[in-house]
């Protein structure tokens, strides 16, 4: 059998996969015996048929789902995504393939595996609904050839997330990929004449590449070896030491290390460099500062090459620490006296574990600093802290027993623990973080009744670290003095910096978790409680009336408009009405902000934000409580991260996509606007959204559109939206059928025939098993709109499979499973990159 390497390696390929648990499998086989008859005619034209059964390989290219088929045309892969029961419409797909001649359409996926493998490429990242990406598309069709006659294969990409993560903001963009490294074209995409010139020139010059920090970052969280030389282009030293290591570049090449250059003064001071030019190795996202001559190109040289082939602890500098712990999710940190020999014993021990904790995702450094580890609270060297999430703990065993330490790191990572802290750690917490709840044990031994009071609250951390409260434990006494706090051990629980004592048993774990996470412990009284995101969204999904005041920490104008808002704060509650404000760092994008600070009141979930002045809190607050108490007689608009937690949650939801370009929507919306009581009736949630991405990701790239969710099952409204009845009729059909149509096959939807509509009904089956069989039906668009009822009036829904050691299931599957599984569920996170309908699958590029 072929591997996925021989069937790349071909010019003009095309490879299909089946499962790799069962070679038997009757849909792949089945799927094997069509394809069969169109072998002949694929080698007429060229095209190499074989098969592959290879799942790493297969999720690889994104593809959860099997069997499929995946082109390949100058090693560029190309996901078929139509019906695979039909061998003519996919004999007819290869040859259209074979012969047009365009910039191929790739996944996240696909991309990730072509920038590893150091393919010299060409990216456009574009919006396929966006005019100005169709423009420089059509425009860059123009030089495909040449770019092909460079060596350079050119690829486009629909995927605004993947573009995010090189940094780009604004679509479209062209990208130019060397040996993994990234080059950002600043011109204008439609003078095609001159992108090819540019192209050129990067495919033909040889020197260390310049990127920019935001490059910098993501070419060291994606590259596993990558040398950076920190310089200033103005500076006369820079010039003569990068003329010296230009040298050295192709060797880097040949040794899989990525060499950048930055001319970036606040990125070198985030490192902790001081002097230019300076050189750092990243390995796996760790640097190494390079202590030599670099003028010495073949010493420097020598240097990354012995770091890239052995592994040690890199010795950092407390600015490199403090990045870390902002960047890296699990890091431990070894204090230590480089110039003490019991520290250089144990330092070498450590070594040894090494190897494991990268196996587990721990990023291991040491840090020759005493006034760093004094702010930890640290007397003592050596002295061993693990971060997660930027949450510290104290190792308080031995050192020199690395099989001890490697078990606590793992069990730290692993399991669910509350972390000991010295003061001056929680200090630290209590000043960043919201709500902080600490056990003040005193000192105490293993055994104690203090210790296995601690064990029993370790019960509740997991269920604390969900509602946003940061747990942990602390012998120091000295911060709890400044408290009054003079018995041990004792519960404090900190909001807002502001302390609370538990005044119940402390034995009692569940009455302790009922405490801490009840409204009335949790609210400060004449203040507008600061809440993280995390405890926010739990706060939206159990109120049904919530204002948010968003806002960025630093900013002075933000901290009156709280001070005004902090006047309404006892009416609000007197309401039943929750006020908080949050600052955490990305909120806008979390929250899809117009800008901040911002006000929001969301009702049911729903939001609506105060437009006036902010600095008015009477007006604000009969804002407020005329919201609470009118009744919505619209359809309610919602943002995406709202639309996301309706679809997951709501069982009966409507959903009307439009955008401003549309002419027709708001009459329309009008119309709709008069059975919203009606559908309010019979239980189906009405919502309107302007989200494009959300509405393409299941197929929909025209407005309007209506879309039916159950559970989270998108089902597409194909009639005429301006017929309010025939709508409402529709919906209520829906809703009560015991069998539906599954599929996008509308006007709207993008014109591929997989997408066409079949029938699922619940069914009776044999072996007395619950699993509902979906029937295919050949539906016309008159059946689509208007299916007709089940006989047997069941459940749409029906109960899965019991689980039990009979798992014998009906044999003999129908036709309907490939097209199911080109259905995307809106209830799934969306998936990155247009890959038809197939799954996702993050391909690691180094761990």
């Amino acid at each position: 059998m072929n591997t996925i390497w021989a069937i790349y390696q071909n010019l003009s390929t095309t490879g299909i996969r089946y499962p790799s648990d069962d070679n038997d499998d009757e849909d792949s086989m089945q799927v094997l015996g069509e394809l069969e008859k169109i072998d002949d005619d694929c080698d007429k034209h060229g095209i190499q048929f074989v098969k592959i059964d290879d799942s790493v390989a297969a999720k690889s290219f994104g593809i959860d789902d099997v069997p499929a088929i995946v082109y390949f045309e100058n090693q560029i892969p190309n996901v078929y995504d139509g019906d695979i029961e039909n061998e003519d419409e996919i004999l007819e797909w290869l040859v259209d393939q074979l012969e047009k001649d365009e910039i191929e359409d790739v996944t996240d996926e696909m991309l990730d595996r072509l920038i590893k493998e150091g393919k010299t490429l060409a990216v456009l990242f574009y919006d396929n609904n966006d005019r100005k990406s169709q423009r420089v598309l059509k425009e860059l069709e123009n030089i495909d050839d040449e770019c092909d006659a460079l060596g350079v294969v050119f690829v486009k990409i629909d995927n605004t997330e993947e573009a995010k993560e090189y940094g780009i903001e604004k679509i479209p963009a062209l990208m130019y990929f060397e040996k993994g490294i990234p080059m950002l074209y600043e011109g204008n995409l439609e003078e095609e004449e001159k992108v090819l010139k540019w192209l050129q020139h990067q495919e033909s010059s040889d020197q260390i590449e310049d990127v920019t920090d935001e490059m910098l970052d993501m070419i060291i969280s994606k590259m596993p070896h990558v040398a950076v030389l920190f310089y200033d282009k103005d500076q006369k030293k820079s010039q003569k030491v990068l003329a010296e290591l230009e040298n050295i570049d192709d060797e880097c090449d040949q040794n899989d290390i990525a060499f950048v250059k930055i001319d970036n003064d606040a990125e070198a001071k985030e490192y902790g460099i001081e002097s230019l030019p300076t050189l750092l190795f990243f390995e796996k996202r760790i640097p190494f500062v390079y202590e030599g001559d670099l003028l010495k190109e073949d010493e420097l040289l020598s240097w990354l090459i012995h770091q890239k082939r052995h592994s040690e602890i890199a010795d950092v500098t407390d600015e490199i620490v403090d990045k870390l712990i902002d960047t890296v999710p699990y890091l431990a940190v070894l204090f230590y006296d480089k110039d003490d020999k019991q520290d250089i014993r144990i330092l070498n021990e450590l070594e040894n574990i090494d190897d494991d904790l990268d196996k587990e995702g721990i990023v291991i450094v040491r840090l020759d600093n005493d006034a760093e580890a004094k702010e930890y609270g640290i007397d003592h060297l050596p002295t061993l802290v693990y971060f997660e999430d930027k949450i510290p703990a104290i190792y308080e065993g031995d050192l020199l027993n690395e099989e001890e330490v490697l078990a606590w790191l793992i069990e730290q990572k692993r399991t669910a623990t509350i972390e000991e802290v010295t003061d001056e750690i929680l200090k630290n917490l209590i000043e960043e973080h919201e709500y902080v709840v600490v056990y003040f044990s005193g000192r105490c031994e293993d055994g104690q009744a203090c210790d296995d009071i601690l064990e029993e609250l370790e019960n509740i951390d997991d269920e604390l670290d969900d509602s946003g409260i940061i747990f942990v434990t602390t012998e120091d006494t000295a911060l709890a003095k400044k408290y009054n706090i003079k018995s041990f051990p004792i519960l404090v629980f900190f909001r807002n910096k502001e302390p609370l004592i538990y005044k119940g048993d402390l034995e009692d774990e569940d009455e302790v978790l009922s405490w801490l996470t009840d409204d009335d412990t949790l609210e400060i009284p004449g203040k507008i409680e600061e809440v993280n995101t995390r405890m926010l969204d739990k706060i939206l999904s159990e109120n049904d009336n919530v204002v948010v005041f968003f806002y960025s920490e630093g900013d002075k104008k933000s901290h009156k408009i709280i001070s005004e808002l902090e006047n309404i704060d006892d009416e609000c509650e007197e309401k039943d009405i929750d006020f908080v404000k949050t600052s955490d760092e990305g909120i806008d994008k979390e929250y899809d902000l117009p800008s901040l600070p911002a006000l929001a009141f969301y009702k049911n979930k729903f939001r609506k934000f105060y437009t006036g002045d902010l600095m008015q809190e009477e007006a604000i607050l009969e804002w407020v409580l005329e919201l609470h108490s009118s009744t919505p007689d619209v359809i309610e608009s919602v943002d995406r991260k709202t639309l996301q937690t309706l679809i997951n949650d709501v069982e009966h939801l409507a959903v009307f996509f439009y955008d401003d370009k549309c002419e027709s929507c708001e009459e329309i919306l009008e119309e709709l606007e008069t059975i919203d009581d009606d559908t309010d009736k019979h239980g189906i949630q009405f919502v309107k959204s302007k989200d494009s991405k959300l509405a393409s990701a299941i197929g929909i790239f025209s407005f309007p559109a209506l879309v039916y969710y159950e559970t989270g099952v998108p089902i597409m409204y194909d009639g005429d939206l301006k017929k309010e009845e025939k709508v409402l009729d529709w919906l209520i059909e829906q809703k009560s059928d015991g069998c539906f149509f599954i599929g996008l096959g509308g006007k709207n939807a993008i014109p591929k025939p997989s997408y066409e509509p079949f029938k699922c009904c619940p069914t009776q089956v044999t072996k007395g098993t619950k699993v509902a069989k979906a029937t295919p039906t050949t539906a016309n668009k008159k059946e689509a709109e208007k299916p007709k009822k089940s006989s047997k009036g069941g459940a749409k829904n029906p109960t899965p499979p019991p689980s039990s050691k009979n798992k014998e299931q009906p044999k003999g599957k129908d036709k309907s499973s490939a097209k199911e599984k080109q259905l995307v569920t809106a209830s799934e996170k969306p998936q990155k990159g247009k890959k038809g309908f197939f799954g996702n699958g993050k391909y690691i590029w180094w761990w």
